[in-house]
């Protein structure tokens, strides 16, 4: 037994004594995003049976905030151990709605619009890599600027 996570189950720990501040920036993360979620879910409402606008764009904001986040990390400077964790999956991961995205193409299907699902499942994943990908290469065009 010579891994630390292996002498870590057998002693009846449940995880390395690292994973528990990962685990709690990424509820903390978590709930601050879903929290974000939901205003804009009340504050640009859905009605029954209509396309659902709100998860789109949220799920395509999201994406474009992992997108920076990412390229800014990734380029810039090392962050704290905590900060992907905490940000890229807890705040952007309670935020985006993907489950979210999955029920309303079911209830397109199931009110008869099947169409509007079909376009609702293509059109979301489509936006979502291009926010992804146009936040990347406008984000490292940023940097790359503004550097000497």
């Amino acid at each position: 037994m010579s891994v630390p996570e292996q002498r870590a189950e057998r002693s009846g720990r449940r995880w390395p004594s690292r994973q528990g501040p990962v685990v709690a920036v990424v509820a903390l993360g978590g709930a601050l995003g879903a929290c974000a979620r939901y205003w804009a879910s009340l504050i640009w409402t859905t009605p029954p049976g209509g396309f659902p606008w709100t998860t789109l764009l949220v799920n395509v904001v999201g994406c474009a905030v992992i997108g920076v986040f990412m390229a800014v990390i990734s380029e810039v400077r090392s962050v704290h151990r905590l900060v992907r964790p905490f940000f890229g999956t807890g705040v952007l991961g309670g935020f985006t709605t993907f489950s979210t995205y999955a029920v309303d193409i079911e209830r397109l299907v199931d009110a008869g619009r099947a169409r509007a699902g079909v376009a609702y499942l293509g059109l979301t994943l489509l936006a979502a890599l291009a926010a992804v990908w146009s936040a990347v290469w406008l984000t490292r065009r940023v940097l790359a600027w503004r550097q000497p």
